[in-house]
């Protein structure tokens, strides 16, 4: 039976299931430990926590402790988890050039669900929490989110490489929409679902909608790679490979190009470091006082921030249509990240931290831009290589970022919990400084498909054996 060429179902089912859990796991993990270092239930209602931590003095201790614990947990994950999903995510994305794409997807899917049938298991039989941390790092040894979002966006890129580079740009950021869209779906359903069957109904959800897409994987997503397995995939000629096609995409490419894939790979690693290690952090600062907020609060503000994906969608589609240059559309999205981590910094009441969220709408833009922008200034053939090196960076900032993020909440909850986020905004003058660069060299990043003249083509490239699908295209 022929299969589909649709991997859209695949990050969207997969999306639900991984945030029905996502924020329940800081919720749990913050319970359990509110239990074992106070030895009593923790207060669920919308207002009982803040009573309890104003009661006394003590209670206002414990919260912090809780905090600073629940922050070092996710630390411990982190870094533990850290290597083997940098090692594994580097070479599957780059592996599949090669191997296809599927394999990049498929490992991802059996790592998660794994991982979440440990949280099934914790939750189910009161198990230790710290379990969770093993958990992670067996996750992290199929790769993770990192490999899987590598994958899906070279499975787009394979599809989308014979079109011209808005059909490109719409095509990733439809998949960062289809994110956010399910996202948004499961946060505001999370809330309601724990009140009412507990973290096992969550939990088991989720495992059970995680098993059904990776039977889509499977047996019914299409391979894009079609190429004959001639010249040996497997073992060292594809790590071989791997370190080829980036060797060959950086060192030995043109000077102009190969600065901007540099300035642009730093742009985006920049900004995912700050973007990932700000939100990271949203939902303990929203446990603490004085928000204090209960689960079904929590629901909502992570569905509000899911609405980021599709606003960032509608965004790139009108900016596209309407012919905005590129590096402007990067430029409004960093800027929208950092006024929305701004007003969370200094959001004490739950209609600021609701209203905090409005500035951040289009902050998800500069990353489905970015990706575009790269993968048309390299051929086809070193799409794997490019998706496994963002992949790559993109992992390593996001632990490097929760671990420098969540010490700083560990060292500065007691004085002031709200400097992580301005932290994150000051971060922010990084990326838009790297822009200025790109801006300076007079690039035209929003040019169409071209091929390289052959005086522009460096000479080890002259040299290669060259197959009818690869295609370098210039920016002018």
């Amino acid at each position: 039976m022929k299969g589909l060429y649709l991997v859209e179902p695949v990050v969207a089912l997969y999306a639900f299931s991984t945030y029905l859990t996502y924020p329940l796991v800081t919720q749990y993990v913050y319970r359990r430990l509110w239990q074992e270092l106070t030895n009593s239930t923790y207060p669920v209602s919308d207002t009982s926590a803040c009573a309890a931590a104003n009661a006394s003095d003590n209670q206002t201790d414990y919260f912090q402790k809780v905090q600073e614990q629940a922050s070092l947990f996710s630390l411990y994950s982190q870094i533990l988890s850290a290597v083997p999903s940098l090692l594994v995510t580097l070479l599957l994305v780059a592996y599949s050039d090669r191997a296809g794409r599927k394999v990049a997807i498929i490992l991802p899917l059996v790592g998660t669900l794994l991982y979440t049938l440990s949280l099934l298991l914790v939750s189910f039989l009161r198990l230790n929490v710290y379990l969770l941390v093993g958990a992670s790092l067996l996750s992290a040894l199929f790769g993770g989110l990192g490999t899987f979002l590598g994958g899906c966006f070279a499975y787009v890129a394979d599809l989308s490489g014979g079109g011209d580079g808005r059909r490109m740009t719409l095509r990733i950021a439809g998949l960062d929409m289809m994110i956010g869209l399910l996202s948004g779906v499961a946060a505001l359903s999370t809330g309601y679902y724990l009140r009412a069957a507990g973290f096992n109904g969550p939990f088991l959800t989720s495992a059970i909608c995680q098993f059904l897409v990776l039977l889509y994987a499977v047996f019914i997503l299409e391979e894009t790679v079609t190429r004959a397995d001639s010249d040996g995939v497997g073992g060292w000629a594809a790590v071989r490979h791997m370190f080829f096609a980036i060797y060959r995409m950086l060192a030995r490419a043109a000077p102009k190009r190969r600065t901007l894939l540099l300035l642009l790979v730093s742009i985006f690693t920049s900004l995912s470091f700050t973007s990932v290690g700000s939100f990271s952090l949203i939902v303990l600062y929203e446990l603490k006082e004085p928000l204090c907020w209960s689960e079904i609060l929590i629901g909502y503000g992570a569905a509000l921030s899911t609405t980021v994906f599709l606003f960032s969608f509608v965004g790139v589609a009108a900016f596209t249509y309407c012919g905005v240059p590129q590096l402007l559309v990067v430029l409004t999205g960093i800027l929208s990240l950092a006024a929305g981590m701004t007003m969370v910094a200094f959001s004490k009441t739950t209609l600021m931290m609701f209203l905090a969220r409005l500035p951040m709408l289009l902050s998800i833009m500069p990353f489905s831009v970015l990706r575009s922008m790269m993968s048309k200034i390299i051929s086809k053939s070193e799409q794997g290589a490019l998706f496994a090196l963002l992949s790559f960076a993109e992992v390593l900032t996001s632990n490097v970022s929760a671990a420098v993020f969540n010490t700083a909440y560990a060292a500065t909850v007691a004085l002031y919990p709200g400097f992580v986020f301005l932290l994150g905004a000051g971060l922010c003058a990084i990326p838009t400084i790297l822009l200025g660069v790109v801006c300076a060299m007079g690039v035209d990043v929003a040019v169409e498909d071209e091929t390289l003249n052959e005086d522009e083509r460096p000479q080890a490239d002259k040299d290669a054996p060259q197959d009818d699908s690869d295609c370098d295209p210039l920016l002018n």
